[in-house]
C-alpha cells in the first residue's frame, strides 16, 4: 500500500485540506510584502542640498527661497537643481544674468539635504541620508536581506527534514515576526541591515514549509489545484503591498504593517498538522495515525482505525529508511538524483532571476510606482489561473519550459520595440511579468513533485538557495544599464530562454504519485518521460 491509497480512504481533497490552505494563507501574504518591501522603504525621493545654514552677512534675508536656491545650487541637465552639489560661494550675479551654461566651483552638500516628502514621509534614504555617494547603501539592504533568505533556505531545508515541517514552520513564524518588528525600531543603518538579514532568514522557512505541507496532504489529482490556488496568497500580498505603501508613507510604520499578519499565523499554528508523509518516512507511525485520524474525521470519512490498521501504516514506512538522517549530500550521491539536482537548480535560478529582474524595475513603465507595482501584482492572478488550466492539460514540464521561453520572447520584443511605441511596450512588459509569475507558480509545484519525501525539504532548500542567488544577482544586472541600455534586458532574456530549454530535460509528473524514497527516483527507467 502507498500513501496515495490512504488519502483515497480519508479524502485527499476535503475540508481538512482546504482549512490547511486557509491557515497557511496569512503568513504567505507576508512574503511578497517583505521580499519587495525595498521598492518603497528604500525609495530615493527628489532632494537637494540644505542651504538653511547659509547667511552670508545677512544678504540672504532679503532674498526669496527661490532666489536663495538660484545663487546657492547649480542647475542640472534637466533644468532642476542638482541633488548632490552646491556652489562653493553664493553666485549673486545669477540673479541678474542667470544662465544654464554658467559654471562655478562646486562642492558636495555641506549641511545635509532637503527631501521632497510629497510621496514618502520617510524612507531609509531620508532617515540616514543614503544619497549621492551613499545611495548604493539603499540597495545593499536588499542584498543583505536576500542573503539572509539564501542562508535560511539551506538551514530550513535541513531542519524541516530533520525535525518536521510543523516545528520548523513555528520557528520561522517567530523568528520572522520578532526580527521583522525589531527592524522597524532600528536606530542605525547597521542595526537595520543586521535585523533585515535575520528577517529574511526566518521568512524563507515559511515559504518552503507552507507549500510542502500543502502538497503532501493532498491526493494526486488535486496537487496542481492546491499549489496554484494556495499561491494566490502571494499575489494578494503583492497587491496589498502597493495599497499599504500608498496609505502608510513612513518606512517604520510600513515595515510593522506588513509584518503584522505573522501574529495571526503564530496564534493559529496549533491547528496546523504535521505532514503524515514525513512522519511515516521517519518511522513515527503512531503520530502519523493521529493526524490521519484527524483528517478522516474532519472530512467525515469516519474512524481510520476501521479501515486501516496500525500494522498497515507500518508497512508503508520503508524499513531501509527508518531512523536514517538525510542530508544535502543525498541529493548528489546517486546518478539520477545528481542530474535532477543540477537541472532544478538551473531552472530555479532562471525563474527567480527573471521574475525579480522584472519586478524590481517598477520605474521601467514610466508610471506612478504604486500603480506600476499594483499592475505587476494584479497580472499575476490571471496568470496563475491560466497556468492551473494548463498544468493538468499540457503537463508540468511543458508549462515550465513554455512560460520561461515566452517570458524571454516578451523581453526580446521590448528590446527591439522603439520607445515611441510606449503603449505597446507596456502591454508586452505586463504580459512578460504575468508569464514570469506563471513560471514561478509552476516551479514550486513541479519541484515538490520531483523530489522524494525523505529529501524533499532538502531539495527545496537547495533550489530555494539557487533562487535567492538569482534574486541577489538581478539588481546587479539592472545596474548594467549605465554601461549599455539594452544589456540588462539581453541578459535576463538569455537567462529565461536557457532555463526554459533546461526544463525540457526534466521528467513529467502529471498524475504521477509522489516519490517517497531516493530509490523511487533511481528506479525510473529514464529521466525524461
Amino acid at each position: 500500500m502507498k500513501f496515495e491509497n490512504i488519502l483515497e480512504e480519508i479524502d485527499g481533497f476535503g475540508p481538512f485540506q482546504i482549512f490547511l490552505i486557509v491557515l497557511l494563507s496569512a503568513p504567505r501574504i507576508v512574503l511578497p510584502c517583505h521580499y519587495l518591501l525595498n521598492n518603497f522603504i528604500a525609495a530615493l525621493p527628489p532632494h537637494r542640498c540644505d542651504i538653511s545654514a547659509l547667511d552670508d552677512g545677512g544678504l540672504f534675508r532679503n532674498l526669496t527661497q527661490q532666489q536663495r536656491l538660484t545663487v546657492s545650487v547649480p542647475l542640472g541637465e534637466d533644468g532642476g537643481f542638482r541633488s548632490c552639489e552646491m556652489f562653493a560661494e553664493p553666485q549673486f550675479q545669477l540673479l541678474v544674468n542667470g544662465s544654464k551654461d554658467f559654471e562655478a566651483t562646486t562642492v558636495p552638500c555641506q549641511s545635509g539635504w532637503v527631501y521632497d516628502n510629497s510621496t514618502f514621509t520617510s524612507t531609509l534614504a531620508t532617515e540616514w541620508d543614503l544619497v549621492c555617494d551613499r545611495k548604493s547603501l539603499t540597495q545593499t539592504t536588499s542584498s543583505i536581506f536576500f542573503f539572509g533568505v539564501m542562508i535560511g533556505s539551506i538551514a530550513s531545508g535541513f531542519l524541516s527534514d530533520r525535525y518536521g515541517r510543523r516545528n520548523t514552520l513555528l520557528a520561522s513564524y517567530i523568528m520572522a515576526a520578532v526580527f521583522g518588528f525589531s527592524s522597524a525600531f532600528a536606530n542605525s543603518y547597521v542595526v537595520f541591515a543586521v535585523l533585515r538579514f535575520f528577517t529574511g532568514f526566518g521568512l524563507t522557512g515559511i515559504g518552503v514549509n507552507s507549500i510542502v505541507l500543502s502538497i503532501e496532504w493532498v491526493d494526486t489529482d488535486h496537487r496542481s489545484f492546491i499549489g496554484v490556488i494556495g499561491s494566490l496568497s502571494w499575489s494578494v500580498g503583492n497587491m496589498l503591498l502597493a495599497a499599504f505603501a500608498y496609505l502608510v508613507n513612513d518606512w517604520r510604520n510600513l515595515t510593522m504593517t506588513v509584518t503584522a499578519p505573522l501574529g495571526i499565523a503564530i496564534l493559529t499554528w496549533c491547528w496546523i498538522p504535521e505532514s503524515a508523509r514525513w512522519l511515516l518516512a521517519h518511522g513515527k507511525v503512531e503520530k502519523a495515525k493521529f493526524y490521519l485520524d484527524k483528517c478522516a474525521k474532519f472530512n467525515k470519512r469516519g474512524d481510520l482505525s476501521d479501515k486501516i490498521k496500525l500494522e498497515t501504516l507500518s508497512s508503508i514506512e520503508n524499513e531501509e529508511n527508518k531512523d536514517k538522517n538525510y542530508t544535502y549530500l543525498d541529493l548528489i550521491k546517486t546518478p539520477k538524483m545528481r542530474k535532477l539536482t543540477l537541472l532544478t537548480g538551473i531552472v530555479w535560478y532562471g525563474v527567480a532571476s527573471t521574475y525579480y529582474g522584472i519586478s524590481l524595475n517598477i520605474s521601467g513603465l514610466g508610471l506612478n510606482i504604486y500603480l506600476t507595482h499594483f499592475i505587476y501584482a494584479a497580472i499575476e492572478v490571471p496568470a496563475k489561473l491560466m497556468i492551473y488550466c494548463c498544468l493538468n492539460i499540457v503537463g508540468r514540464r511543458k508549462c515550465q519550459a513554455g512560460t520561461l521561453l515566452l517570458t524571454g520572447l516578451c523581453i526580446a520584443i521590448n528590446i527591439f520595440l522603439p520607445q515611441d511605441l510606449w503603449h505597446l511596450r507596456i502591454v508586452v512588459a505586463i504580459l512578460g511579468k504575468g508569464l514570469s509569475e506563471a513560471a514561478f507558480t509552476t516551479v514550486f509545484l513541479y519541484t515538490t513533485e520531483l523530489y522524494p519525501t525523505v529529501v524533499r525539504q532538502n531539495g527545496l532548500g537547495y533550489t530555494s538557495f539557487m533562487s535567492r542567488l538569482g534574486i541577489s544577482v538581478a539588481p546587479l544586472i539592472l545596474m548594467l544599464e549605465d554601461f549599455w541600455s539594452p544589456l540588462p534586458q539581453i541578459i535576463i532574456c538569455s537567462v529565461a530562454s536557457v532555463s526554459g530549454l533546461v526544463a525540457l530535460l526534466l521528467p513529467e509528473t502529471l498524475k504521477e504519485r509522489l516519490p517517497e524514497t531516493i530509490q523511487d527516483v533511481e528506479q525510473k527507467t529514464v529521466l525524461v518521460n
